[in-house]
């Protein structure tokens, strides 16, 4: 059964655990976020977990940072990205990958999978995949949109700089289509590094209202 209402955000403890229990269908999901709250699993054994953390980690385009290493990496031109090309390879590459340091994919249940993909096949959520020469899949990210709030879930790289390439890409792609930041939910490593910071939630969820509420954008990730 849908969840019908979450408790007020500012009822979250102090690590921004909001609520346990619940689904996590369409509807679910779209209340969720709306209001600024996602779900994050502890593990299988305890219930579902959702979360409203404070402050919460933004990226915005005009703090976007790369470094000169990463610099050199792009006119290398040796990568290439592409938007919802292959969803479920993304996400369980997300799910499966051991070699990032700022994150655990173990979070990402079978329940997370099936549940964002269908997410992504009513169009709330998108990919980022990125390709080397050889045409293989060797990082992406997914994430939500909801009119023109985009969010950044999870990321995993197989080959140096892949995820950081896959981030870059996003925040260009938002850039071309005046969507100047993004819900990174956590400032990770990664997201630190390219310019992520920490906002208090009360004046998240003030972007997060406005940016909702805005039309979507078709052709965003097409």
């Amino acid at each position: 059964m849908a969840i019908v209402d979450f408790p007020p955000i500012e009822n979250a403890d102090e690590h921004g655990l909001l609520a346990l229990g619940g689904d996590l269908e369409i509807s679910s999901l779209l209340l969720a976020y709306s209001r600024g709250i996602f779900p994050w699993p502890i593990n299988e054994e305890y219930p579902l977990a959702w979360f409203s953390p404070d402050p919460r980690g933004i990226l915005e385009y005009s703090n976007l940072h790369l470094s000169s290493s990463f610099k050199k990496y792009l006119r290398s031109d040796t990568h290439y990205a592409t938007f919802n090309k292959d969803f479920d390879a993304v996400i369980r590459g997300c799910s499966t990958s051991s070699n990032r340091k700022d994150q655990v994919g173990t979070w990402i249940t079978n329940d997370i999978i099936n549940a964002y993909t269908r997410f992504f096949h009513s169009g709330h959520a998108y990919s980022v995949e990125v390709w080397n020469q050889a045409e293989e899949l060797v990082g992406g990210l997914y994430g939500v949109v909801i009119g023109q709030y985009v969010s950044g879930e999870s990321m995993f790289y197989m080959e140096s700089n892949a995820s950081k390439f896959a981030l870059y890409s996003l925040m260009e792609r938002l850039k071309e289509n005046d969507i100047l930041w993004l819900d990174t939910q956590m400032v990770t490593p990664v997201v630190e590094s390219m310019g992520g910071i920490e906002l208090e939630r009360k004046k998240f969820v003030e972007k997060l209202q406005k940016s909702i509420c805005q039309p979507s954008i078709p052709s965003l990730f097409t």
